[in-house]
């Protein structure tokens, strides 16, 4: 499938507000925030048209407990796909498509996302230039996620040291970030 850019959609803050009630409604007993991040929360970036949510949890011994409280909202956990600290979780099928994530707020992915949506909120020119590279890797990419998600991690890597974010762990972020190699055998 194609990776479709599109131009910034002012109700996808607002269809972000429609997803995130219902979950702040249900962990309102927990010490989480649910955070609207990636490319749609930022005014103005084109973006893919999917909502990102981070949970961001402060009592990191709730969060297999918040993973159950999830999971009777409809939201299936799907482990942390190899990003330690990050767990994903399936949308429910008759919510909008939206992607949705939970992590203790020290961790490096979750601070990722908001470090860098801050900054984007505040540096118009940045937005401007991650745009246009988003549309020319959508372009170039056609239908290779993992090489425009790899295309990406550079332009964030540097507002991560700007935002003064640890060496390591956007070493790590970069790592993270780059194509799967696979071997192939040879044929019998």
């Amino acid at each position: 499938m194609p990776i479709v850019v599109e131009a910034y959609d002012p109700q996808w803050p607002v269809l972000f507000a429609q997803l995130a009630d219902p979950i702040r409604q249900h962990l309102h007993r927990h010490d989480v925030t649910v955070e609207h991040v990636g490319s749609t929360a930022i005014p103005g970036l084109a973006a893919k048209p999917v909502i990102d949510i981070d949970i961001v949890v402060h009592d990191v011994d709730a969060i297999q407990t918040i993973i159950a409280d999830l999971a009777t909202l409809g939201y299936v956990h799907r482990g942390d796909l190899g990003i330690a600290g990050r767990e994903a979780f399936y949308a429910p099928q008759h919510l909008p498509r939206h992607h949705l994530y939970l992590g203790h707020h020290t961790t490096p992915s979750i601070r990722n996302h908001l470090l860098v949506r801050d900054y984007l909120r505040h540096h118009p020119h940045a937005v401007t230039a991650y745009a246009a590279l988003k549309q020319q890797l959508a372009q170039t990419c056609n239908d290779d996620v993992d090489a425009y998600v790899a295309g990406k991690s550079q332009f964030l890597a540097d507002i991560l040291r700007t935002q003064g974010m640890a060496t390591h762990d956007v070493d790590a972020i970069i790592n993270q970030n780059q194509p799967p190699t696979y071997t192939t055998l040879p044929r019998p």
